[in-house]
């Protein structure tokens, strides 16, 4: 797993908290730093480390081009936040306005960003543009198989994701904010049809209002619970190399991989397409659900029946809650990579920049990206139990958009006029016939 930044947690639980989060990746630790923010007493509970699952094995951009239309207004909210996180955690999170580029190696490609462009980039008034080959191979020189153009966004970014939810989490500590780390959440006690405490391994915190971010286990909470939830797992496989000097500062997507610099001088690398998911118990429950999606990408992604379907099998799904539940069996999820995408990423990239070819990995590492039907997250409250919400199923866009969701999570609970329409994050929409479908985003 990557090296992370860890967080000092508190150590005496208390008694009872005005809002509890369960999760700290960015959703969460987001979330749990706008309500204190608010001045509202808030724990944040995780059950293994802050960010030690797919909060810090991402690929780190903050990027508004190629989303899903329903998420642009919010990670325009996230963007400007983003700008602002330095001084806010004091901290260097790494971010920077770096640019990103979408190149394209034919008409086809070419074609398809002008229609995500036209359809959703020019009528929300992004500093997106598509740009011809001169412009594309200038700003990514160095290419020994020359583009035919880019969709280009100079505006968009990239963070560090190993080093700034941690600092998130600390600055959340320092405003007032209690962090409990190796504390999993069991379950919750109810009383009346709404949420009245918190029951955690290490003992039960009385609280009204609950915030659910727990990523890839939020569907196995919720189900605890009788809520359901329709999510599964897909696996992204992230490499990193040492310190290299190309030249090459603004990231890109093109020709079967993708790059960014790190701020350790180092360069993060993935296939720019490719993703893993595994056949679990759950993939048969909720294969109609999924259809539309795979559908829309059936070649990027590989189906695999292995472990993991045993793993899954084996892991209990009702519990008491003066049992051990299964977030203190697997405190963090830690899936390997599949070598054979990143050979393959780093065979490409080197072909087509041999600037690359001295790179040495440094490291490489799996994560498991929490997917719902629609790729877009829930961001609600449950209204079948009171002071319950959702805040999970980010589907891979979760890091750049944390900041955002964390202030439209503060504002739902706080019930604030949210800052964007939080229609399209509704729970609901999975189940009120609206039939929620992923749309063609890049």
């Amino acid at each position: 797993m990557p090296k992370i930044k860890r967080v000092s947690p508190d150590t005496q639980l208390p008694k009872q908290a005005a809002v509890c989060v369960i999760g700290g990746g960015v959703a969460g630790v987001c979330t749990a730093l706008e309500l204190v923010e608010r001045g509202l007493d808030v724990v944040l509970l995780e059950k293994g480390e802050i960010a030690a699952e797919q909060s810090s094995r991402n690929w780190g951009w903050c990027r508004q081009m190629g989303r899903d239309p329903r998420e642009i207004p919010l990670i325009q909210i996230s963007m400007a936040l983003w700008d602002g996180m330095d001084q806010r955690v004091g901290g260097q999170t790494g971010f920077t306005r770096c640019g990103i580029l979408y190149l394209c190696e034919t008409e086809q490609q070419l074609a398809l960003k002008n229609t995500w462009y036209e359809t959703n980039a020019r009528p929300a008034g992004l500093a997106t543009r598509m740009i011809g080959a001169t412009e594309a191979n200038a700003l990514q020189p160095g290419c020994t198989k020359p583009w035919k153009g880019a969709l280009f966004t100079p505006n968009d970014g990239r963070a560090e994701p190993f080093v700034a939810v941690p600092l998130m989490a600390e600055a959340l500590r320092r405003k007032g904010g209690k962090v409990f780390t190796n504390c999993a959440v069991r379950g919750l006690e109810t009383k009346a049809g709404r949420v009245s405490a918190v029951v955690t391994e290490k003992g039960t915190i009385a609280c009204d209002t609950v915030v659910l971010a727990g990523g890839a286990w939020s569907r196995r909470f919720c189900g605890n619970l009788g809520i359901a939830l329709p999510q599964l797992t897909v696996i992204n496989s992230v490499m990193r190399t040492e310190p290299l000097e190309t030249g090459l500062t603004r990231t890109c997507s093109g020709g079967g991989f993708t790059f960014r610099k790190r701020m350790d001088g180092g360069y993060t690398i993935t296939d720019n397409h490719f993703s893993v998911a595994d056949i679990v118990p759950d993939s048969f429950r909720l294969f109609r659900e999924f259809l539309p999606a795979l559908m829309l990408d059936w070649n990027g992604l590989r189906l695999r029946l292995g472990k993991r379907f045993i793993e899954e099998a084996r892991l209990k799904r009702r519990w008491a809650l003066d049992e051990v539940s299964p977030f203190e069996e697997v405190r963090i999820l830690d899936p390997a990579p599949v070598t054979d995408v990143l050979d393959q990423a780093a065979r490409q990239l080197q072909d087509y920049y041999p600037v690359f070819k001295p790179m040495r990995i440094a490291e490489r590492w799996g994560g498991a990206i929490d997917a719902v039907p629609d790729a877009v997250p829930v961001i609600s409250k449950v209204e079948r139990l009171q002071g319950f919400h959702l805040c999970t199923g980010f589907s891979g866009h979760g890091f750049g958009l944390g900041p955002g969701a964390g202030k439209l999570m503060a504002e739902i609970v706080t019930g604030e006029t949210p800052c964007v329409d939080p229609s399209p994050f509704r729970y609901t929409r999975f189940f009120d016939g609206t039939n929620p479908r992923p749309t063609t985003g890049l």
